[in-house]
């Protein structure tokens, strides 16, 4: 969107984290909680996005690198301290924008809702717009104040709460929207008159309103969205909500999960129509899956890999940055890394390929119609011919290439005989 700039706060340590790692650089899924947030930013249409950082700043600034510009926090004094280090002219130029705030830890926040709430505020053309929810259990969290008529007054954080406000169940989820120029003025206004003696960025809806200035919430139905992760027992609750979210889309797109509380599939994975999907499956980032396949039970497809059409990967496969063609199948206790398997091979149970000779992972070829034994071991990098076959247990050691149309046995592979399976095309 035009003319919106946004602010992540990530800060913060994270203590209750009890971790050497900044809290918003813990995983959720393949990727930090931070990318989840500056993604959903991101894909809300917003280019320009400052991170401020604080506790081992350096690590959050070489995980973003070029997403975003980097602006250190160096004393920790609190959400309105933070977003007031862009308030320079050599950071922040155009104050006449809207800035987008949201915190670097709350990973679940959608694309489509910061869409809305952006939306909302430039229809009413508003000084500043929050995001807020209604709960039953509003612990750790700032209520929403309202007046008499029912209009936003302000936000208490818990700990200054009284008991009365403390009993409010709309709560601050800590997404905003301000007009730049208007921020910063009534930032300036705020105190540390808390009992963190911090400088609240909650507290300019309070400036604002006694400037005379519209504040308005808009309000999400979608409780899920609102989690802070403050532990790692919340990273984790986080990361179930996460998980079923990306389920419920794979399932609804023609997909059969049969168990989905053992089945985990990251974001960024294609899987077409009519595949099934056994229990105990994990399919990371960055895989494509074609139709009409089988995967599992407990089988894990690990990210940059590619599954063609009519493709069973059964029990026990591991299948790493590899591809494998049409009605190719791996069915028990494999591991397949940096391999092209084609169309219509079949892998004997309990084959692997040892791609990693420890400097350099290197490549496998399967060529189409190949028949690979029980127990076979390939030293790549290795090629295997087109309808080529190994016996059980053989060994084809490095750069020794198993021909088209031969039969190989042994430790290491010799030559047994030629197939006489002819090979279409010559």
């Amino acid at each position: 969107m035009k003319n919106i700039s946004a602010v992540i706060l990530a800060a913060g340590e994270g203590t209750r984290m009890n971790s050497n790692l900044p809290k918003i650089l813990h995983k959720m899924g393949s990727k930090p909680m931070l990318g989840h947030v500056i993604d959903n930013v991101q894909d809300a249409g917003i280019e320009n996005i400052f991170i401020i950082t604080g506790y081992k700043s350096e690590l959050v600034e070489k995980y973003v690198g070029q997403k975003a510009k980097c602006v250190q926090q160096k004393n920790l004094l609190g959400t309105g301290d933070a977003v007031w280090q862009i308030n320079d002219e050599e950071i922040f130029k155009n104050k006449d924008q809207r800035l987008l705030i949201i915190y670097g830890d709350t990973p679940l926040i959608t694309c489509t809702t910061i869409k809305n709430l952006l939306e909302k505020h430039c229809e009413n053309n508003a000084a500043g717009t929050l995001l807020t929810v209604r709960t039953n259990n509003p612990v750790g969290y700032g209520r929403i104040v309202r007046n008499a008529v029912g209009n936003l007054a302000k936000i208490v954080e818990e700990n200054d709460a009284t008991v009365y406000e403390r009993a409010i169940e709309e709560i601050n989820v800590g997404v905003y929207v301000f007009k730049a120029n208007e921020l910063f003025d009534a930032l300036k206004k705020v105190k540390p008159d808390n009992k963190k003696k911090e400088y609240y960025l909650t507290d300019v809806v309070a400036v604002m309103n006694n400037a005379k200035l519209m504040i308005n919430a808009v309000e999400t139905l979608d409780q899920d969205e609102i989690l802070g992760v403050n532990s790692r027992e919340s990273l984790a609750q986080a990361y179930e909500i996460f998980r079923n979210r990306i389920l419920k889309k794979t399932v609804a797109s023609g997909v059969t999960v049969l168990d989905l509380k053992t089945t985990f599939i990251d974001e960024a994975v294609q899987i077409g129509k009519d595949t099934v999907i056994y229990p105990f499956t994990i399919i990371e980032s960055n895989v494509v899956v074609g139709e009409n396949c089988s995967l599992g039970p407990f089988c894990r497809v690990r990210s940059g890999s590619n599954i063609a059409n009519n493709v069973n990967l059964g029990n026990f496969v591991e299948f790493n940055r590899s591809s494998i063609g049409e009605f190719s199948k791996v069915k028990h206790q494999s591991y397949i890394g940096d391999t092209d398997i084609e169309d219509n091979v079949n892998i004997g149970a309990g084959t692997i390929v040892a791609n990693y000779d420890g400097k350099n992972k290197n490549k496998t070829i399967i060529k189409s119609g190949a028949f690979i034994g029980t127990g076979t071991i390939l030293v790549a990098p290795v090629k295997i011919g087109k309808y080529a076959m190994t016996g059980a247990g053989t060994v084809v050691t490095r750069n020794k290439d198993v021909p088209d149309n031969t039969v190989v046995i042994g430790i290491p592979a010799r030559e047994l005989k030629k197939t006489n399976k002819l090979i279409a095309n010559g």
